[in-house]
């Protein structure tokens, strides 16, 4: 029988009232109607139970009350609470707590805590029915083949999901509590003799140091907390939705960060090239990967990289040769270039931001307005040029290409910065702004690894496993910048 661990100082009374008239007062049970307090006796023994009624689920209460009300005196006496738990209670998750601080967390978390007269310890059943939809595919990872189901907002359903993937002895579930109001669950999962230990402990030492008293905003916040640089744009980790996605990770060397009530489960410490990879290319046969793999590839330079280029051409058509002359804009405009651009992106965004508040069945009549307004009526005006929306278009494909939405919308405020060093200081501008972004990359770290592994150091090897798909069977080895303790991918007999 394992004690949880406590979280404060407070003990118990062997009174049983002097402990519900301190629950009482910090729960405000006389407030809050949905804490239910519901107290019997069994076998003589005054007994007390408290859940909360939206978390409980009532079969199992009900089965719980009737076996405790149905014992006998000489079933329970001596030792009441060994008792009730070894040989009265027909229920699997069960242990005790001997703090009261940890059984008021222990209520508002979900299990129902059983208080006996006489005893300083409670016995804390886990009798949660969390409300929950379906695993559902995720809407930003759509594969054409393969699973369907995805990470919902229960931390425990997410974690069976993963462990049905990996039925390996070593997977590991590590809870942590954050928040001092809301204390939040965290999991930290790993491959205990994959992972680096050094990696881990960095992570698990940024987790443990979040001093806040609550986090509404769930992973995200947890994410601001442990990377700590809050200016540089690009993603420290990589979050997933799949599961699938998650094990292949984890079979890596990766750690999963998951919050309770987020779908969304964080992947770190990653790479640049991490956000570039999409599950669909190890869906299809490893041609088709490729081929998939480097549409992709195009589809990001795109995003970033096409709108600059060609505005730095438009007003600076002597670095073209003859042959190319007809890529700049056909006819002179009022406005110039580069604030067609930031207008036209601005609307897109604005178009954007309006869809995901718009209810569904007005969505397609938003949509139509959005053409309307910013294509051919645009353009009539003298508001955009023809090359302008075509060049805004192919950007916004090529960011809705990216596998990753932090990545991309990183890539959209690298557009818009390159934009605007391209159209104030022209070549110098977009030479300088392009070395700005790299230097960047290379200083930026995810718990200590390089970013732009495995360019920036080179590791050939790896950087031809990112450009081309490898057939799965070819032997492989865990990407070395993160120091697994089991490098080879070969099954052990065959090591």
């Amino acid at each position: 029988m394992n004690t949880l661990a406590t979280a404060g100082t407070k003990k118990f009374s062997k009174k049983l009232e002097d402990n519900l008239e301190y629950i009482r007062e910090k729960l405000g049970l006389d407030t809050n109607f949905d804490i239910i307090l519901r107290q019997f006796k069994v076998g003589g023994k005054e007994i007390a139970a408290i859940f909360v009624d939206g978390f409980a689920d009532g079969q199992t209460a009900t089965l719980i009350f009737q076996t405790l009300l149905a014992s006998k005196r000489e079933e329970i006496i001596p030792n009441p609470l060994t008792k009730i738990m070894q040989e009265r209670l027909p229920y699997i998750e069960i242990d005790t707590v001997d703090s009261l601080e940890e059984t008021i967390t222990q209520i508002l978390s979900g299990p129902m805590v059983l208080f006996i007269d006489g005893e300083q310890e409670a016995i804390v059943i886990d009798t949660r029915e969390y409300p929950a939809r379906g695993p559902d595919e995720p809407d930003i990872e759509k594969i054409t083949r393969g699973s369907r189901d995805g990470f919902v907002e229960t931390m425990i359903f997410n974690i069976a999901l993963i462990r049905r993937r990996l039925r390996d002895p070593g997977f590991r579930v590590e809870p942590l509590r954050v928040g001092k109001r809301s204390i939040t669950d965290i999991s930290l999962v790993y491959i205990n003799d994959i992972v680096n230990p050094e990696i881990l402990e960095r992570i698990r030492k940024e987790i443990k140091a979040i001093d806040v008293d609550g986090l509404s905003m769930a992973e995200k916040s947890v994410e601001e907390f442990i990377t700590k640089t809050f200016w540089n744009p690009f993603p420290k980790v990589r979050y997933t939705e799949r599961p699938d996605v998650c094990a292949a990770h984890l079979l890596e060397g990766h750690v999963a960060i998951i919050v309770d009530t987020s779908p969304s489960v964080m992947i770190a410490p990653v790479t640049y090239f991490h956000h570039l990879q999409h599950a669909e290319e190890y869906r299809q046969s490893p041609l088709t990967g490729i081929y998939i793999r480097w549409v992709r590839l195009i589809g990001v330079l795109i995003s970033f990289l096409l709108a600059p280029l060609w505005l730095l051409v438009s007003i600076q058509p002597e670095i073209l040769p003859p042959s190319l002359s007809f890529i700049g804009p056909q006819e002179e405009m009022a406005i110039p270039l580069f604030i067609q651009f930031i207008i036209a992106h601005l609307g897109l965004d604005l178009l954007r931001l309006a869809s995901v508040h718009t209810p569904s069945p007005l969505a397609t009549a938003l949509g139509l307005v959005g053409a309307l307004l910013i294509g051919d009526i645009a353009v009539k005006v003298g508001l955009f040029s023809n090359e302008v929306l075509l060049y805004t278009a192919l950007v916004a494909i090529g960011i809705f290409s990216t596998p990753s939405w932090e990545l991309s919308q990183t890539n959209r405020l690298i557009m818009l910065f390159l934009l605007l060093t391209t159209g104030f200081f022209r070549l110098p501008g977009f030479i300088l702004g392009i070395a700005a972004i790299f230097v960047l990359l290379i200083f930026t770290r995810s718990f200590g690894v390089p970013y732009l592994w495995p360019f920036i150091p080179l590791n050939f090897n790896a950087l031809m496993a990112i450009l081309f798909r490898r057939p799965v069977p070819i032997k492989g080895y865990r990407p070395a910048v993160l120091q697994p303790m089991d490098p080879d991918r070969s099954p052990p007999g065959e090591k």
